[in-house]
């Protein structure tokens, strides 16, 4: 039975509501039964999940249904793909709800998430943030200096790190710019066993700036590190055994 709140008493027309009772006082809250602007609450929708529609939760009547070691069974009813499911042990995932019909794959999910949350785990575990060291230099550098600056680039390649060249050019240094890049190019040449160059040389105010980067990521050379330092220990427990 519909109300009748908005309509005319005397001619039953549809009249403008205000929401306000006839004491001329409006109710301090929103109108119930609509949502609230703003609010991420929706009537009758729960938060958005991020996984997976699985077994009985795929409210779809078929599906295209994928085996599991990734063979095509076709397009069959959510029912028939359940009832595989079923036989087989094995869980009905939805792996591609937007298709038309949705895809559906057979799998233990349970298997499933576990290998997933391993491998982001690894990823994270290897992924290495890159750092970059600099190097300042003068264009007419002393050979001294110039093995000096040259071991800390070394060092910083086999640490993993990339390595920013700056060479900084003062008064009439400016009107010979192949000066700086003479000198990068013998630096990227002495350290061509270690890294590569990444950024070719370009004037950058009065300074020329060029980027080394190693051969092998910071979390190879962590990796190469604590193998040595593993037989390092190894070998001095031998010795203290003899």
């Amino acid at each position: 039975m519909h109300s009748l709140a908005g309509f005319s008493r005397f001619t039953g027309t549809p009249t403008r509501s205000t929401g306000a009772p006839e004491g001329g006082r409006r109710p301090s809250g929103p109108p119930t039964g609509r949502p609230v602007p703003g609010n991420p609450r929706k009537l009758g929708r729960g938060p958005i999940s991020a996984e997976p529609r699985i077994n009985d939760r795929i409210r779809v009547p078929e599906v295209r249904l994928v085996g599991p070691n990734g063979e095509q069974v076709g397009i069959v009813s959510v029912q028939d793909a359940l009832r595989l499911a079923q036989e087989s042990d094995l869980d009905l995932v939805e792996v591609a709800p937007t298709a038309r019909p949705p895809v559906a794959k057979l799998m233990d999910y349970g298997k499933f998430k576990y290998e997933s949350a391993v491998k982001a785990r690894e990823s994270r575990k290897n992924q290495s943030n890159t750092i970059i060291k600099e190097i300042k230099l003068r264009p007419k550098i002393d050979p001294n200096d110039y093995e000096t600056k040259k071991g800390h680039v070394v060092r910083f390649l086999k640490g993993g790190d990339k390595v920013k060249v700056t060479i900084m050019f003062r008064g009439r240094e400016q009107s010979r710019p192949e000066l700086g890049r003479r000198l990068l190019a013998r630096l990227a040449e002495d350290v061509q066993d270690l890294g590569q160059v990444e950024s070719q040389p370009k004037q950058d105010g009065r300074n020329m700036v060029m980027v080394i980067g190693p051969h092998k990521r910071r979390s190879e050379h962590k990796a190469e590190a604590r193998a040595a330092a593993a037989g390092e220990k190894s070998r001095r427990e031998q010795r203290d055994k003899a």
